[in-house]
């Protein structure tokens, strides 16, 4: 059994005294947990006595109250953020605050814990901040080791996926106790940010799809002559729509050559490379893919006039659950395994992937592939 840490942090000894309390004894098991999880919970009474202890002895999880005398919550939420602390937070607050919800979740915080809270809530929130402590420590253990626990890596995504996210939950109870408000206009805020996370869910749940059927044994694979200027001339049809708001002129050159594949393979690569290229451009911007034959190899090029990245950027693009955060991709959503498929893909049929890119200026991805 592995024991984790906790800090609560609240000004009133009753919410502490009573969060050690449900907490003693409280052990936390799924089946695709190696380990059981207990407590040994720790308390502050101030954002100040809290940033203290975090220096010296950094809990696992972090139960924060936002309304402390001096500090509030958010200041430590805030330094924790700055400070890059690899702390497993939880706001206690009011789902009623949408401000603060909404500023604490880009701050980092996993969870929201109601006050006052039942037994049972608080229960369910450090269940739900274990699996997601659990995901990271295997996330950690896959860059040191290797890929040996891929597998049940996904299983544990795929676990999470099968319910709503917590946030979710919290903004649906929100519109069911009418606690913003009678007018439908009263939840505007609230559905954009449901509709959000949705849209995130089913991004990431069809990127692990297309993950796990290139990584599995591929017996159900289809190979056959597949026009690749065709393919690519759908695959722009596709992103069309986002490109038409965001005014991005997207163009497609190059031979009509035909190349032998899953066609499945292709549509993947090609809508990961041009959806990235529409979605990390500038208002105005152009996207071109053109697909050449040179020499004994297939080039299909991809070229944007949008946001560009650095050397050390670049150097991590391929890497699974890994995407690149920066003040020029503040606000672009995305599941961190596109890029990590399509070099999957080429390597698949015997090639690679090269990136050319200058920060500000835009990017140039080439997927090069055998020909004979």
């Amino acid at each position: 059994m592995e024991t984790l840490s906790i800090l609560v942090v609240d000004d009133e000894p009753g919410i502490r005294s009573g969060v050690l309390r449900i907490l003693k004894g409280h052990i936390v098991s799924f089946p695709f947990m190696d380990d059981d999880y207990s407590f040994d919970c720790r308390e502050a009474a101030s954002g100040e006595e809290a940033l203290e202890i975090l220096e010296d002895a950094p809990p696992d999880i972090l139960l924060l109250d936002n309304k402390l005398p001096g500090m509030n919550g958010m200041e430590v939420l805030e330094i924790i953020k700055q400070k890059k602390m690899d702390i497993m937070v939880a706001m206690i607050t009011s789902y009623a605050s949408m401000e603060i919800a909404a500023k604490a979740t880009d701050d980092g915080a996993w969870d929201f814990i109601p006050k006052p809270f039942t037994p049972a809530e608080l229960k369910s929130s450090i269940n739900l901040i274990t699996k997601q402590y659990f995901l990271k420590k295997i996330t950690r253990t896959m860059k040191e080791e290797g890929k040996k626990i891929r597998y049940q890596f996904l299983s544990v995504l795929s676990h999470e996926l099968k319910s709503p996210l917590n946030a979710l939950e919290g903004y649906l109870q929100m519109i069911k106790n009418r606690e913003l408000g009678e007018g439908l206009h009263d939840y505007d805020a609230v559905l954009d940010r449901s509709l959000k996370r949705v849209d995130g869910m089913r991004t990431l749940i069809l990127d692990l799809l297309d993950f796990t059927r290139i990584r599995l044994e591929r017996k159900d694979e289809k190979i056959e002559q597949v026009n690749l200027r065709e393919r690519a001339e759908l695959a722009l049809s596709t992103v069309k729509p986002l490109a038409i708001q965001r005014n991005i002129t997207l163009s497609c050159s190059g031979e009509e050559l035909f190349y032998e594949a899953d066609p499945s393979d292709l549509d993947i690569l090609f809508n990961n490379l041009l959806s990235n290229a529409v979605k990390y451009n500038r208002e105005g911007g152009t996207v071109e893919i053109r697909v050449q034959q040179k020499g004994k190899t297939i080039e299909i090029l991809i070229k944007d006039t949008g946001i560009g990245m650095s050397e050390e950027e670049v150097s991590q693009l391929f890497h699974e659950f890994v995407r690149i955060k920066n003040s020029r991709t503040r606000g672009i959503d995305g599941s961190g395994l596109g890029l990590s498929i399509v070099s999957k893909i080429a390597e698949l049929y015997g090639g690679h992937i090269q990136v050319e890119s200058i920060p500000h200026k835009g990017s140039e991805f080439s997927v090069i592939l055998p020909y004979t």
